[in-house]
C-alpha cells in the first residue's frame, strides 16, 4: 500500500440508529411542548423534539398492546389502558408504575382525557361505558352511561367550572354530561359520520366539530345549537380554533372572524373562515406528480389522521397516514420538523451531503425520506407514486437519483447551504418497475437504470441541472439494451465511467463498455453463481468486479478473462448487497440473514460478523471517508456504524502500556514488602498467575500465617470477592492447590456465610472447589500413608552385621515423618573419607597395593564402617525427629554383646531377603503390593 500506516478495518460499533417509535394510535404534546407522547404496539415512546431521540418509554409488564393514554395537563401524570383491562399510572420520566388498578370496562378502552385540573380522568370504553376517576384520591367518580357502541372521543370543557364532558360515539351524535347530575343532558346532532375533533374558543361559548362525513360544525354551546356547518370536501381528521388578536394574514386571514384549520384525507392544511363558510389558505406541494395533480386520492399517504396547537410556541403538529409527525410555525404555516414514526420495510440506504451529514432512505412507500444524522429530523421527498426501489449517489454527494415501481428515475439535488432537497430531474421509458440504478462516477454526465422489462438504459443529465420553480428537466435515454432474459437486479457503473456490469435473476453477471456514444457493448458475461445475482460492485483500484447471489456466496471475478477469482462463503441466506471498503482490501456483504459481514480479501477471511438486524439487510453503503457505514434493513431499523479499528488499536496499545507499568510498580511494591497495595493492584490487572505470584510471596516470609490473614482481611469487598474466583483457578493444579487452601482457610474462617454469599457466584465457585479440594485430600492421605509405612520400614531394617538397635517386640512407631530419612553430610562424609585415607596411609607401607583393586578385608571393613556409620546417622536423626514430635523414642541402641548365636543370624537373613522384597515394592504406588507385603 502507498500508505505504511495502512490498517485493515477489523470492527464496526453502532454509532446511532433510527427505530420506529410510533406505529399509530394517540399523539400528545406535553403542555411544556418540549416532548411528543406517542404509542408503538405494547409501549409509549417519548420523543425529545429538539433532538429527535427517544429519551424515555413506558411498557406494560404484561407486554399486551396499549390501547389508549393520557397525559395529565400539568405534565406530571401519564396513564395508560390496554387490552388487558389494566389501567396504570406511570412516573413517565423515571419509567415507574406507581400505581394500577382495574379499568371496570368489560372491554378495552378506546380514549381517555384528563380535566385541566389534572384531577379527573375520563375513560371511554368500547363497551359503550365512560368512567370517571379521581386520580388524586383513588377512586371512581363516576359511571356514564347511554353511548352507543364504542366511546372514540371524550373532552373536558376547558372551564372547570361548568363541570362538563362531551363524548362522541357510533352513532356519530355529540352528547353533553353534567357531572354534577352524571346525566346527559343533550345530544349536539350534525354529523352523520365519525366525529374525529373538538375544539373551543378561549371564552368557551363556541364549539368547532369535524367528521370524517367532510363537514366541520360551528356550535354555540349556550343554545346548544350549530351556528353554521362548513363544507370542506375531505374527511376531516382534525381541527384547530386560531387563536384571536393575532396576525395571520400569511395564511389568508384578513377579518377578526372566527377561523379554524382543518387536516384531513388530502393531506394539505387549509384555513377556513366560519362566517362565511370559505376556504381563505391551503397548501400546496412543492413537488407534486401529474397523477396527485389530475386526481386527488382518500387513500393518499399524505392524508393526515391528527392536528394538535402548541399555542406557546404557536406551532401546529400534524400526524401522516404513514406515521410521519410534522411541526408547522405559524403564521406562515412553514415547516419546521419532521420525523419518522415508522419507516415500514428499509429497501435502500445512502450517505448524503458534506461529511455525509445526511442518509437517504427508501421504504416500503413512494416517499423518500432524507434524515438528519444529528437530529434525526427528516425531510419527506414526494414524487414517485409507488415504492421506491433503490438509491446511488454521486461523486461529490449533493446529487442522487432513484428509481421506483412506477417506471420511473428521478435526480435530486440537495442544497449545500440549507439541506434542502428537490427534484431537478425525471425521466419515465421503462415497461416494467425499476429496480437498481447507478450514477457515473468522475461527473455527473448520466445514469443507468436496470428495469424488471430485463432492459439496462442509460440516461445522460443535462450539464445544468439547476431549475425554475416546480420545473424538472425531463430525461430520455441516450440507449437502450435488453441485457438479460430475468429481472435486472443490479447495475454499476466502473470508477472510470467506461464500463457498465450488471447482475440479474438469469444467474449470470454480465460486463458491458460505455466507451461509445451508440448501443451498449458486451463484453464478457460472468457465470458461476447458482442462483440470481443481487449486486454487483466494481473495485476502486483493481480489475475486478464483486458479485453477490441468493445461492449465498459472494465472488470476485477478473475483467480480464472473466474467471472466478475467488468466493467467500458464510451467509446462511441470501447475500444481497456488497461493496469494497479499505481501498479494495476488504469487502462488506449484507445478506437476508440479518447480519453483515466484514472480508479480508486475501487471506479470504471474515474478520468480523455484525449482527445488525433482525430481518433482511437490503441497505448497505459506506461513506466516501471510508470511516463509517449505514444499514437498512427490513425491520424498519436504520443503524450508522462508526469504524473503531483504531480506536481499538490505540486502546489496545495503551492498555498494554498500562500493564507494563503496572507490573513495573508491583514488582516494586513486592520488593519492598508492601503486600496489601501489590496484592489490590495485582487483583486490579485481573490476571490470576499475578496474583498468585503475590500470594506465593506472602507465604515465603516468616509469621506468612498472620501477614496472609492481615493482608487478605484488609481487601475491599470487590477485591475479596476477585480473590475468591481465583482461588478457584489455582485449586485445579496440585501445584497452586497449597496457596489456593491458605487463602481459602482465612476467607471461610474469618468472613460469615452471609457474606460469602452475597459475591457473585459465590455459589458457583464453592462447588467448584469441593471436588478438587477432595481429589486433594484424597492425595495427601495417600502420601500420609506412605509415610508412615515407610517409617515403620526403616525401624525394621537392620543392616548385616551391624548391631542390633531394636527390641524384636519393639511396638511400631507412627508418629509421621517431619524431614526426609537421608540427609548427606557433606562435611561429615569428607572428613571420614580423609580419616579412613590417612589411616590406610599409616598402616603397612611395605605391601603395595592398586588403590582400583582393594583386598577383600579391607573392602568388607570399609562396607561395614560405612553401614555402621549410615545407620548410627539415620538412627540419631530418627531420635531427633522422634524428639521434635513429643514421640516416645530409645535412641540409637546397641547390643553390649559381640557374639551372636546362629537363631540370630537366621532371623537376620531372613530380616535382610524382606527388607529386598519391600525396596522392590517400594517404588510402585499400588496399595495391592504394599498389603501383599503386610500379609
Amino acid at each position: 500500500m502507498a500508505n505504511s500506516n495502512f490498517q485493515f478495518k477489523t470492527n464496526y460499533a453502532v454509532s446511532s440508529k433510527i427505530e420506529p417509535f410510533y406505529k399509530g394510535g394517540k399523539v400528545q404534546i406535553s403542555k411544556d411542548e418540549k416532548y411528543i407522547f406517542c404509542t408503538c404496539g405494547s409501549r409509549v415512546n417519548v420523543l425529545e423534539i429538539s433532538t429527535g431521540k427517544i429519551v424515555h418509554s413506558i411498557e406494560h409488564d404484561d407486554q399486551e398492546d396499549i390501547t389508549s393514554f393520557a397525559l395529565s395537563c400539568d405534565d406530571e401524570l401519564l396513564v395508560t389502558a390496554s387490552r388487558a383491562l389494566l389501567l396504570k399510572q406511570w412516573d413517565w420520566r423515571q419509567a415507574q408504575c406507581t400505581r394500577s388498578w382495574r379499568a371496570i370496562h368489560t372491554v378495552p378502552v378506546a380514549s381517555m382525557t384528563f380535566d385541566s385540573t389534572s384531577t379527573l380522568l375520563a375513560t371511554g370504553g368500547c363497551d359503550g361505558t365512560i368512567k370517571l376517576w379521581d386520580v388524586v384520591k383513588q377512586y371512581c367518580t363516576h359511571n356514564l352511561k347511554g353511548s352507543s357502541g364504542v366511546v372514540h372521543l371524550v373532552q373536558f370543557h376547558p372551564d372547570i367550572s361548568r363541570l362538563q364532558l362531551f363524548s362522541s360515539s357510533l352513532d356519530c351524535g355529540i352528547r353533553l354530561w353534567d357531572l354534577r347530575s352524571s346525566q346527559c343532558v343533550c345530544v349536539l346532532q350534525s354529523h352523520y359520520s365519525a366525529v374525529t375533533s373538538l375544539s373551543f374558543s378561549p371564552d368557551g361559548g363556541t364549539m368547532v366539530s369535524s367528521g370524517r362525513d367532510k363537514i366541520c360544525t360551528v356550535w354555540d354551546l349556550k343554545s346548544r345549537k350549530a351556528k353554521r356547518t362548513v363544507p370542506v370536501y375531505e374527511a376531516v381528521e382534525g381541527v384547530v380554533l386560531l387563536p384571536e388578536n393575532k396576525d395571520f394574514s400569511q395564511i389568508g386571514v384578513t377579518s377578526k372572524d372566527l377561523h379554524f384549520i382543518t387536516a384531513g384525507s388530502k393531506g394539505v392544511l387549509r384555513v377556513w373562515e366560519a362566517s362565511t363558510a370559505r376556504c381563505v389558505y391551503a397548501q400546496t406541494f412543492t413537488a407534486a406528480s401529474e397523477e396527485d395533480e389530475e386526481e386527488e386520492k382518500d387513500d393518499d399517504p399524505r392524508s393526515l389522521m391528527y392536528l394538535l396547537h402548541l399555542p406557546a410556541s404557536s406551532r401546529l403538529a400534524t400526524v401522516t397516514a404513514e406515521h410521519n409527525i410534522l411541526l408547522y410555525q405559524l403564521p406562515g404555516l412553514t415547516t419546521q420538523q419532521q420525523f419518522v414514526g415508522y419507516s415500514d420495510e428499509v429497501l435502500d440506504v445512502k450517505f448524503l451531503g458534506k461529511d455525509d451529514s445526511h442518509i437517504v432512505v427508501a421504504t416500503n412507500s413512494c416517499q423518500l425520506k432524507v434524515f438528519e444524522l444529528l437530529t434525526n429530523s427528516c425531510q419527506i421527498l414526494y414524487g414517485h407514486t409507488d415504492t421506491v426501489l433503490s438509491l446511488d449517489v454521486f461523486k461529490k454527494g449533493f446529487l442522487f437519483a432513484s428509481c421506483a415501481k412506477d417506471r420511473s428515475v428521478r435526480v435530486w439535488q440537495m442544497d449545500s447551504g440549507s439541506g434542502q432537497v428537490h427534484c431537478v430531474a425525471q425521466g419515465s421509458s421503462h415497461t416494467n418497475a425499476v429496480g437498481s440504478i447507478t450514477c457515473s462516477r468522475i461527473k455527473a454526465s448520466f445514469i443507468v437504470s436496470g428495469s424488471q422489462d430485463c432492459t439496462v438504459k442509460v440516461w445522460d443529465l443535462p450539464a445544468d441541472l439547476s431549475t425554475t420553480g416546480a420545473d424538472i428537466h425531463r430525461l430520455t435515454p441516450r440507449t437502450t439494451e435488453k441485457a438479460h432474459d430475468k429481472d435486472i437486479n443490479s447495475v454499476a457503473v466502473s470508477p472510470n465511467d467506461k464500463l457498465l456490469a450488471s447482475g440479474s435473476q438469469d444467474r449470470t453477471a454480465k460486463l458491458w463498455s460505455l466507451a461509445g456514444e451508440g448501443d451498449l457493448g458486451l463484453l464478457g458475461v460472468f457465470r458461476g453463481h447458482r442462483r440470481g445475482v443481487w449486486a454487483v460492485c466494481f473495485s476502486p483500484v483493481d480489475q475486478v468486479l464483486a458479485t453477490s447471489s441468493a445461492d449465498g456466496t459472494t465472488k470476485l471475478w477478473s475483467l480480464q478473462d472473466f474467471s472466478c477469482l475467488k468466493t467467500f462463503e458464510g451467509h446462511d441466506a441470501s447475500v444481497l448487497k456488497v461493496v469494497f471498503v479499505s481501498r479494495g482490501t476488504q469487502l462488506l456483504t449484507s445478506g437476508s440473514d440479518g447480519l453483515v459481514k466484514l472480508w479480508t480479501i486475501k487471506t479470504n477471511e471474515c474478520v468480523k460478523t455484525l449482527d445488525a438486524h433482525q430481518d433482511k439487510v437490503w441497505g448497505l453503503h459506506s461513506s466516501r471517508k471510508d470511516d463509517k457505514m449505514v444499514t437498512g434493513s427490513a425491520d424498519s431499523n436504520i443503524t450508522v456504524w462508526v469504524d473503531v479499528t483504531e480506536v481499538e488499536l490505540a486502546e489496545e496499545q495503551a492498555k498494554q502500556e498500562d500493564q507494563i507499568l503496572k507490573q513495573q510498580e508491583l514488582s516494586n511494591l513486592l520488593h519492598e514488602k508492601k503486600y496489601l497495595k501489590a496484592l489490590g493492584l495485582a487483583i486490579s490487572l485481573d490476571l490470576p498467575h499475578t496474583v498468585l505470584t503475590v500470594i506465593k510471596a506472602i507465604r515465603e516470609v516468616e509469621d506468612n500465617r498472620e501477614l496472609l490473614e492481615k493482608t487478605v482481611l484488609k481487601l475491599r469487598l470487590d477485591q475479596k470477592e476477585s480473590l475468591l474466583r481465583f482461588c478457584v483457578v489455582w485449586n485445579t493444579n496440585a501445584r497452586n492447590c497449597h496457596d489456593a487452601q491458605a487463602v481459602l482457610q482465612v476467607l471461610l474462617t474469618h468472613l460469615p456465610p452471609e457474606e460469602l454469599l452475597q459475591y457473585q457466584g459465590a455459589r458457583t465457585h464453592l462447588e467448584g472447589l469441593i471436588p478438587y479440594t477432595e481429589r486433594h485430600m484424597q492425595r495427601i492421605g495417600r502420601l500420609l500413608q506412605a509415610s508412615m509405612f515407610l517409617n515403620y520400614m526403616w525401624q525394621k531394617m537392620r543392616v548385616a552385621g551391624a548391631p542390633s538397635s531394636m527390641e524384636q517386640d519393639e511396638e511400631m512407631d507412627t508418629a509421621p515423618l517431619a524431614q526426609p530419612f537421608f540427609m548427606i553430610d557433606k562435611e561429615k562424609g569428607m572428613g571420614s573419607s580423609d580419616e579412613e585415607k590417612r589411616d590406610r596411609d599409616d598402616g603397612d607401607g611395605e605391601q603395595e597395593e592398586d588403590p582400583d583393586c582393594p583386598g577383600e578385608e579391607e573392602e568388607e571393613e570399609e562396607e561395614e564402617e560405612e553401614e555402621v556409620s549410615v545407620t548410627k546417622k539415620a538412627s540419631a536423626r530418627n531420635g531427633r525427629v522422634e524428639n521434635g514430635e513429643g514421640a516416645k523414642t530409645n535412641g540409637s541402641r546397641h547390643s553390649g554383646s559381640e557374639e551372636s548365636s546362629e537363631e540370630e543370624d537366621l532371623e537376620e537373613d531372613e530380616r535382610d531377603q524382606t527388607t529386598v522384597k519391600v525396596m522392590k515394592c517400594l517404588p510402585l504406588s499400588s496399595s495391592a503390593q504394599c498389603q501383599t507385603f503386610a500379609s
